[in-house]
């Protein structure tokens, strides 16, 4: 029996996953003692534990399985390039038909010129690519001062040493951050902006900010603006109305380059292949995407750049010096291939579109609840955050675990969300229905409910 086919019991896995392997983003004490959720399998819009657990999947993965668990078309797509062709390089003047395709297919749905790919293994690779081309685009133009990138706190961009430091400073290595050649600006939240500022007052005082942040460098330093069109892991947090417009307006203005990290927000998930113009009304100079690329079946990840861009990085005497293994993959860029032909055969964008603001509504009333401070989000990207006092919208203590308390109560249930910090986010597949979004209203409803009881009982206050 070779090592893959061999049947280990719940008890034998949880104990080899607790006793050698190391989990991503997680306090690792806290994990040392935790029971282990084993995921045995997947269809549709649930995965099934071990034990025969039944689980919705309100996560989709990790934002990325927009098409659904399990599809039989997919399998047999990947299995089939597996035996034709399963690797081989893609340096010099080597490809392949898929990798070739791909590359086609993604120049034909971005927008404006954004006809060049490169491709990636993933998102994070996909964000620090990005830098890096940039930079060597204008040391190649003549402008080689041009090396500082403004991002903004509460953004994800990865977690190579570089992306993390574009990321919120929370997962910033301190020498590439402030001081460094990368610089945080204010997220854009609602939520919590200045009390009694309006709207449009809020946006004039962000995009002031980014202006003066580019004086204060000197715009002739600044390379680039890098943003999620909605922020993600930050908490789902969408801008002020015409917000990308201004920025966008402004790196046009100072001649910085401006990136749209659409790793969660392209292939569906707002209800576009690319939300950037669709939804935002801006063609950025690069959109870097992952995640629903693939569906999360196989990962991949793309940097699609204008061909501005390429124009100058192909000049003779250029050696572009950028990419991995497996950059367009041949089995990646199959499964790419089919997922995006089930999103536009079974027209997902436009079911996102029309369902989307039915899981607006049904999460809304969640607002109402004791713990409840905002519920936001947009389409099948929304989140919920937990405060201690609702009026002074003060969060609890990092020691209360809010989030994870209120993920425990919908594990329970048969729910899975993602639990951050003071936050619970979802990202369900884009296949989901109206009784399944009434089953997470329910269940979200119900599990803060029990975790404010819960509170109760142990002498913690809230109100």
């Amino acid at each position: 029996m070779s090592l893959a086919e061999r049947k280990i019991n719940h008890a034998s896995v949880e104990a080899a996953d607790r006793r050698y392997n190391i989990h991503p983003f997680t306090d690792l004490a806290v994990m040392e003692a935790a029971e282990r959720t084993v995921i045995a399998s997947a269809k549709g819009n649930y995965v099934y534990g071990e034990d025969g657990r039944k689980f919705l999947d309100g996560l989709g993965g990790m934002w990325c399985v927009n098409i659904g668990h399990g599809r039989d078309e997919m399998a047999e797509a990947i299995a089939e390039q597996v035996r034709r062709l399963d690797y081989y390089s893609p340096f010099d003047d080597l490809t392949s038909a898929p990798m070739a395709t791909l590359a086609e297919e993604l120049a034909r749905r971005a927008p404006g010129s954004l006809n060049r790919v490169l491709f990636t293994t993933g998102g994070s690779t996909a964000a620090d690519s990005a830098i890096r081309l940039i930079h060597h685009y204008f040391i190649r133009k003549g402008e080689p001062t041009r090396k500082h990138v403004i991002t903004r706190d509460k953004a994800y961009h990865g977690s190579t040493y570089l992306t993390a430091s574009l990321s919120d400073r929370g997962y910033s290595t301190d020498w590439m951050a402030e001081g460094g050649f990368i610089h945080h600006l204010s997220a854009p939240g609602l939520y919590r902006r200045p009390e009694g500022t309006s709207e449009a007052e809020f946006l004039d005082i962000l995009a002031g900010e980014f202006e003066a942040k580019i004086l204060d460098l000197g715009a002739e330093n600044v390379a680039c603006f890098i943003a999620e069109p909605i922020q993600g892991s930050g908490g789902v947090i969408v801008a002020p109305e015409g917000y990308l417009k201004r920025m966008h307006a402004l790196c046009r203005k100072y001649g910085l380059l401006y990136v749209s990290d659409e790793v969660v927000t392209a292939f569906g998930r707002l209800g576009h292949m690319f939300s950037s113009e669709a939804e935002f009304g801006i063609v950025p100079d690069i959109i870097t995407c992952a995640k629903g690329l693939t569906s999360g079946y196989i990962p991949a990840g793309a940097v699609i750049m204008s061909d501005e861009i390429y124009d100058v990085l192909s000049r003779p005497g250029t050696y572009f010096n950028t990419g991995f293994t497996y950059t367009g993959h041949a089995v990646a860029c199959v499964a790419a291939l089919k997922n995006i032909e089930i999103i536009e055969r079974e027209r997902i964008c436009e079911r996102v579109r029309e369902i989307g603001p039915y899981f607006e509504e049904r999460l809304a009333p969640l607002a109402e609840l004791p713990l409840v401070g905002d519920v936001r989000g947009r389409r099948f990207m929304m989140c919920i955050e937990y405060v201690a006092d609702k009026e002074r919208k003060e969060l609890f203590g990092d020691d209360i675990r809010i989030g994870k308390r209120i993920w425990r109560h919908c594990q329970k249930r048969g729910l899975l969300v993602r639990p951050l910090a003071h936050l619970n986010v979802l990202s369900p597949p884009l296949t989901l229905e109206r009784d399944e979004i009434d089953f997470v209203a329910g269940v979200l409803h119900d599990a803060i409910l029990d975790t404010a009881d819960e509170l109760a009982r142990e002498g913690i206050s809230f109100g």
